[in-house]
Order: structure tokens, then C-alpha cells, then sequence
């Protein structure tokens, strides 16, 4: 852990997803495996009532020299209150080149419909983050990227114990804030898997280490064919690289209702060695696991996922993220192989 930093604000995350009905050769095998799927599916959207959804918060850090990251607020009971981020508020108008916190134009783009929120349950208490359907080749099911804090406990030593509960994505959220997913349930993606890298799930905490791996992949089933995804980038870009990120804010001026953007050059963490991205943005808790793209337009429909919100500093108008690299191809790859197992909660890949 590195003295002189600021006290700083890790940025939650949120996923949710739909449970993967895998096709198996045996018939009774088969059923029994999508019977397990479609009840895990069930209890999930049972479970997220819209009274639980408004009281979950954002899964935040702040640091200090003395205890480095720790927990910003007492974690919320269930359904639970408190919580909250670091950084300043909205602003809206059309997408610019460089902005550190603005609203994205309602229906733009197949980023509107790809990025979405999370929300899980991590050690008994509720939460919230933010996820992108990443593209891959199946169309029986969809993969959703986030923050790796956003679907392990970093506290739990790769244990299977570890991986979030609950775990559900609804995609282009802003369109649907007051939703009852029981009742509405083709909008609301539950997870059947969670995959992290064994760098995130040996970390022992949120720290220096930690942020390094912070990535996360859930395997869902969305109730139809996912249109809007946008490629996993595992390139390390240098400074000044035009980058978007996009996220559901939900601490301090920001509602958690509304996808919004940051735009502008990238940089370099210089309190972490820097060994994760920087980009100037005042996003607030709640937009962990949100993407960052390059080759990014205005249009909102091109572009490639190079990293993840992650982490802040209180006072500072920064989001950090980690270098996506051949860790995450190795976690990337093992969520589009990985089979549906009903005795596991997630994979820990090594």
C-alpha cells in the first residue's frame, strides 16, 4: 500500500443477469440442469422486489494512510440504506468530446441498450453496480462485463463462498427505473455463472493489488436474442487515448436512474504507480463496473471495452480502472466455455 494518497472512493458496481439453461446430450440430465436454472431464475426476480431494488446501494471504498480501503458506511442491511460516493453531479445536452459527468441522450445508440445496472447480494446486504453486454459468439445466451467487486467478496480467500448471490442485470435501465422484475420479468437478466481471476480472489481486500484484477464476467440468459454488445479490447493503450465511460451513478447528487458518460484523454493513476487508468470524471458510487470504451463515436454504436470503473479519490475528479491484459482474456475466455453448474457459484480462473 502506498502512502500519500488521497482519501479515496472506490466506485460500486451493479450486475444482473439470467440464468444459462445449458443444452446437454442426456434428456434427463438436460431437464433436471434447466429445472435448477429456471427456479435459480425464479427466486432471483422473487427476490428483487422494487422495494429492495430502491434500497440497495452502491458497494464503495475510501482510503486513508492508516487503514488504507475500507468500507465508506456501515454495509446496508437487507434491504438496507447508507452508502455512497465521492464526486459532484449530472449536467446533460449533447455528447461532447470531453465532459466529466453528463446524462447520454435517451435511446442513442446500442450503448444505451448494452450498459446497465447490477444489483446482488454480498454478505447478507444489497447492492448496486453497473455492466455492458460484451460480444461473444453464442445467441442462446449473453455475457455481461463488470467490476470484479461487483461479483466477489475481495475480503474471502478463493472460496467459492465468495461469489455475489442474487445476481441480476437489467439492461438500458434508464428507460425502466421504476421496474417490478417479477412482474415484468423479459427485462431483468439473471446470472447463471460469475467468473473473476484468482488475482481479484486472493487479494485479501480492496487494495493495491485488487485493483489490478478488478474485472468481472456474468453468464446470463436474456429472454431474447441480445442485440447490443460491444467487443472485449485486452490491448494496454497509452495516455491521451480519447475515452468514454459510461455508468449508473447513484451516490450524492447522482439517482441511479440515469446512464451517464465521461469523455476525454486518458491517463494514468500517479498514487498507484501508474499501474491503472485514469480519466477525469465525477462519477459517484454506483457506476462500478461500468465499460470504458475507445474508438468510441457520438453515435453510441461503435466501439471496444478496454477496462471497467473501478476506484476514486475523495476530492479528486478522477475514475480509475484497471489495464485489461491476458488476465482478463483468460477470464474473458473462461466465461464463454464455462458450463452451467447448479453445486457452484462462480469460477475462479487461474
Amino acid at each position: 500500500m502506498r502512502s500519500r494518497r488521497p482519501a479515496a472512493v472506490a466506485v460500486t458496481l451493479v450486475f444482473a443477469a439470467l440464468p444459462l439453461l445449458a443444452t446437454v446430450a442426456s434428456a434427463a440430465p438436460g431437464n433436471a440442469r434447466a429445472d435448477a436454472a429456471r427456479a435459480e431464475r425464479e427466486d432471483t426476480l422473487r427476490y428483487w422486489t422494487p422495494e429492495r431494488m430502491a434500497a440497495a446501494v452502491p458497494r464503495d471504498f475510501v482510503f486513508d494512510p492508516v487503514r488504507g480501503f475500507h468500507p465508506a458506511a456501515k454495509p446496508p442491511g437487507t434491504p438496507g440504506g447508507g452508502g455512497g460516493g465521492g464526486g459532484g453531479g449530472g449536467g446533460g445536452g449533447e455528447p461532447a468530446s470531453t465532459t466529466s459527468g453528463a446524462s447520454w441522450p435517451d435511446e442513442r445508440g446500442a450503448v444505451y441498450e448494452a450498459v446497465g445496472k447490477v444489483f446482488f447480494t454480498l454478505s447478507g446486504s444489497n447492492y448496486v453496480c453497473s455492466g455492458t453486454v460484451a460480444t461473444e459468439s453464442r445467441a442462446d445466451r449473453a455475457i455481461v462485463l463488470t467490476a470484479g467487486h461487483c461479483v466477489y467478496d475481495e475480503r474471502v480467500n478463493n472460496s467459492d463462498s465468495g461469489f455475489a448471490s442474487n445476481w441480476m442485470f437489467v439492461p438500458k435501465y434508464d428507460a425502466t427505473p421504476s421496474l417490478n422484475c417479477f412482474t415484468t420479468p423479459s427485462a431483468c437478466w439473471t446470472a447463471s455463472e460469475l467468473v473473476v481471476h484468482v488475482g481479484w480472489a486472493t487479494a485479501g481486500g480492496f487494495n493495491d493489488t485488487a485493483v489490478l484484477y478488478d474485472w468481472g464476467f456474468a453468464v446470463v440468459v436474456p429472454p431474447a436474442t441480445a442485440t447490443a454488445s460491444f467487443a472485449i479490447d485486452t490491448t494496454t493503450y497509452g495516455a491521451n487515448r480519447q475515452t468514454y465511460a459510461f455508468g449508473y451513478p447513484a451516490a450524492q447528487k447522482y439517482k441511479g436512474k440515469d446512464l451517464t458518460y465521461c469523455a476525454g484523454p486518458l491517463g494514468f493513476d500517479p498514487y498507484n504507480d501508474d499501474d491503472t487508468y485514469r480519466l477525469t470524471c465525477n462519477m459517484t458510487g454506483g457506476s462500478s463496473g461500468g465499460g470504458w470504451f475507445v474508438d468510441f463515436d457520438s453515435s453510441g454504436n461503435v466501439g471496444r471495452l478496454f477496462s471497467v470503473n473501478s476506484y476514486g479519490y475523495s476530492g479528486v475528479t478522477a475514475m480509475h480502472g484497471p489495464f485489461f491484459n491476458a488476465d482478463t482474456a483468460d477470464t474473458w475466455d473462461q466465461s464463454q466455455t464455462t458450463p452451467f453448474d447448479t453445486t457452484k457459484r462462480g469460477v475462479i480462473v487461474p
